[in-house]
């Protein structure tokens, strides 16, 4: 770690709690998978401790036996099967407050200590603003599934999905601007165009996490399971069958998992573009490293994927291909960095 001593703290808070995100999305693709998401019909911003007396219990289930889940999906629940499903939400809530207490008490400990001043306390603000953000939206998400239907909106899932990768991605940002601010590294010399070529994988390695989330809000990971043709096809009737023909591609299942399949052969090209062209560059160590756990990682990604789709989406898979996901996107957000601190450094 390049950081010197009285950033290396800063370091290690931002770093921490780019692990606690991971872990809530985790635990929210657990929390999904096991259909527990709904389990929980209100919200304080605060939190409060789980029931622990039977009628506590008995309180918590009655509400949640006027939700629409329970009415239409679940009215066979006793007790014990509603606690089953209440814990991964209660804990994806606590994790949610958990970072908000660590990015904000430290915060405030540093801005009076002085540490965090200029571009760094702005920067440090918009992710504290980030962090609210994800807050609410993971709330108006749960609450479109307790309406009518019993199964929150896949755009809502989307965004608040999208908002923890953005969240992630700028406090890790911040934590590589710190480590390597002084670095003794090599600069780039020459990277043939290497940049242009990170930002567009950039830009295809969000949208296939945005369609990652599409898919497991629609359920479109249980159309034709198969690999690699859709059933009989390449592309199967139904990515077509709505009208107008764009939204098959945004509320269709068979659109919706057509893009997120197809899109993840696009990843591969080009994270393989990028890596021969950082193999021919003059670059740094660190940037070449990095560029071989991303090609290490899309590949890993890709074949959890397969399995992922071709076994129906199970729990231990399904959570296994989101967290190749914020490792691939982690290892973008690293590789492009050097870039840009190293070019900047050697322009």
């Amino acid at each position: 770690m390049k950081a010197g001593k009285n950033n290396r703290d800063i370091v290690i808070w931002l770093l921490s709690g780019c692990l606690l995100i991971w872990a809530m999305v985790v635990v929210g693709g657990i929390t999904r998978l096991t259909h527990s998401g709904l389990s929980i019909v209100n919200w304080s911003p605060f939190g409060n401790f789980p029931p622990h007396t039977p009628e506590q219990w008995q309180a918590a289930f009655s509400a949640y036996q006027t939700s629409p889940e329970f009415k239409l999906v679940n009215s066979y629940f006793s007790l014990n099967d509603f606690k089953s499903i209440f814990w991964w939400e209660y804990i994806h809530r606590t994790i949610g407050r958990i970072i908000g207490m660590v990015f904000f008490v430290p915060f405030l400990w540093f801005l009076i200590k002085g540490k965090v001043k200029g571009t760094l306390l702005v920067k440090l603000i918009a992710i504290l603003a980030l962090g609210g953000l994800q807050g609410m939206l993971g709330w108006y998400m749960v609450k479109s599934g307790l309406v009518n239907e019993p199964r929150v909106s896949h755009l809502r899932l989307a965004a608040h999905l999208i908002t923890a990768f953005v969240t992630f991605g700028f406090t890790f940002w911040v934590a590589l601007d710190i480590i390597y601010s002084g670095s003794d590294d090599e600069a780039v010399i020459e990277t043939a165009g290497a940049k242009k070529w990170a930002y567009t994988l950039l830009f295809f390695v969000v949208m296939q996490i945005l369609y990652g989330a599409f898919t497991a809000g629609l359920r479109a990971g249980q159309f034709d399971p198969t690999f690699p043709k859709m059933g009989n096809y390449w592309i199967a009737p139904e990515v077509t069958a709505l009208t107008p023909w764009w939204t098959n591609f945004v509320n269709g299942i068979a659109g919706v998992q057509f893009i997120h399949r197809y899109n993840a052969y696009v990843v591969v090209a080009l994270v393989l573009v990028l890596w021969f062209k950082l193999r021919r560059a003059k670059s740094s160590v660190s940037l070449k490293r990095g560029a071989n756990f991303l090609a290490g990682m899309v590949l890993v990604q890709f074949l959890l994927g397969v399995f992922t789709l071709v076994y129906s989406v199970p729990v231990v898979l399904g959570v296994l291909h989101q967290t190749g996901a914020f490792l691939l996107f982690a290892s973008v957000l690293y590789v492009l960095h050097r870039l840009n601190s190293l070019q900047g450094r050697a322009a």
